[in-house]
């Protein structure tokens, strides 16, 4: 597993997945256009 630590203020590394549709989205795609929450729910579904 490749664990890294980000520290405030830092800017995420970029990763793709798919949404709800199916649809891939980029995290980068939002940088600088809207505010972005991630939240990671261990055994969602």
């Amino acid at each position: 597993m490749n664990m890294q630590i980000i520290t405030p203020g830092e800017l995420a590394p970029d990763f793709e997945l798919n949404d709800i549709h199916g649809n891939a989205i980029r995290l980068s795609s939002f940088r600088g256009k809207k505010p972005v929450v991630l939240a990671f729910l261990r055994g969602f579904l």
